[in-house]
């Protein structure tokens, strides 16, 4: 095994340490972008609903969460679409203006294959195989201010392919097995590794600077665990985990922008109206959204958190009681946003002769428009920077005036 694999396997990177060690910025000052990217296609249709559309109801007779009021019933939003009652904890967010939708956006791409679509989607640049980095990679690149090893936090057990690239980001596990130890955490490891990068000085202080900042990370992660459960077990998901990521951030005014990904969306069978497959997924994801948002305090309103997924599915349900792969879904945002309490984008109606090719909601919105305007938002960006982060791109904002 060579040194490049070696640190890949201890999670360290191989860029110079000139490229990741850079100042503090002053707590309470720092902007901050959280992706969560819903792996297996959710269906938006589901998540914000149509209710005062019939054709809802007549595609979906088995699926279809009842208008609100009934029992098991959508929260009203507008008059027109409700909220999956799963979600019900991010009703007050909605309230207070801190939560908007964004119907009918996904990628420009028609592709319905899981991979490709993520693929597409994370690399910023929908069609194109061949892009070598991830698009928050190149947010990094371009973020003004100065930069740490914990400026991009990946969380997860492998780096993505949205986080891919040149500038070096932190990736770090979290739930139970965050604190677990790692091959580098062994000390007769620690010490050959140690002595093996002692006498390069580039290689070795790269490698310094990655076991720091784990160490440091880890330790901050095993405080908060002891102090918040007195001696209890954590729990298991995405709860437990946004609350340890919300302290972290706090703790850390050097984060800029942090990625998580959640699975289990795929529902071609036995989604479920409002029980079952997909609400016992939602549930834990909208608690887990209010608790960060809850964690974060005062920070909140310095935090974008950005909610996708690959695309939406079927308007129609299938035999088996699920949805299939479709095209539009429903992008969500919390936080640091002037416009909540709104759904924009360009609704497409459900008549059969408005969905894509017959069968699917279409995308009205490109994603890479509402990712432009909350970096511009967040971090000041100006238009050559945002070329560099979406190429061969021209943001179409006519359907969210108002939500920046």
């Amino acid at each position: 095994m060579n040194r490049r694999e070696f640190l890949r396997i201890a999670g360290l990177s191989l860029l110079p340490l000139e490229r990741i060690g850079w100042a503090a910025s002053s707590p309470g000052t720092t902007k901050r972008l959280v992706v969560v990217f819903l792996r297996g296609a959710v269906d938006g249709l589901s998540v914000v609903a149509p209710y005062k559309d019939p054709l809802y109801y007549e595609s979906r007779p088995s699926i279809a969460i009842p208008r609100p009021g009934a029992e098991g019933g959508l929260l009203d939003l507008d008059g027109q679409f409700g909220l999956h009652p799963a979600l019900s904890a991010l009703m007050p967010l909605w309230q207070q203006k801190s939560l908007a939708f964004i119907h009918a956006s996904g990628s420009s791409d028609p592709n319905r294959s899981h991979f490709d679509a993520q693929d597409y989607m994370e690399s910023g640049t929908p069609g194109i195989k061949s892009t070598p980095d991830g698009w928050m990679n190149r947010v990094l690149a371009v973020l003004p201010g100065k930069r740490t090893p914990t400026s991009a936090i990946s969380v997860g057990a492998t780096l993505p392919r949205i986080m891919s690239g040149k500038m070096t980001v932190a990736n770090l596990t979290l739930g139970q097995n965050t604190a677990q130890p790692m091959v580098m955490d062994r000390p007769v490891i620690a010490k050959d590794f140690d002595m093996l990068y002692a006498n390069n000085q580039s290689l070795g202080k790269t490698y310094q600077a990655g076991r720091n900042m784990r160490s440091q990370l880890l330790s901050d992660l095993q405080n908060d665990m002891m102090a918040a459960d007195h001696g209890a077990p954590t729990s298991a998901g995405f709860p437990s985990d946004a609350r340890m990521l919300a302290r972290m951030i706090k703790r850390d005014p050097h984060i800029n922008i942090v990625f998580l990904a959640l699975g289990g969306w795929d529902t071609h069978v036995n989604q479920g109206s409002s029980h079952g497959q997909l609400a016992n997924h939602l549930y834990p994801l909208g608690e887990g959204l209010a608790i960060l948002a809850h964690e974060l305090g005062s920070e909140f309103t310095n935090t974008t958190v950005l909610v996708m997924s690959e695309f939406g599915r079927t308007v129609r349900e299938n035999g088996n009681g699920g949805t299939d792969h479709g095209h539009g879904n429903v992008m969500w945002l919390l936080g640091g946003i002037m416009g909540g309490g709104k759904v924009y984008g360009q609704w497409p109606s459900l008549e059969e002769i408005d969905l894509y090719q017959g069968r699917d909601l279409e995308v009205t919105t490109d994603f890479r428009s509402v990712a432009t305007m909350v970096l511009q938002q967040q971090f000041r960006l100006d238009d050559a920077q945002l070329r560099h982060i979406f190429p061969a791109f021209q943001a179409n904002e006519a359907s969210l005036t108002g939500l920046i």
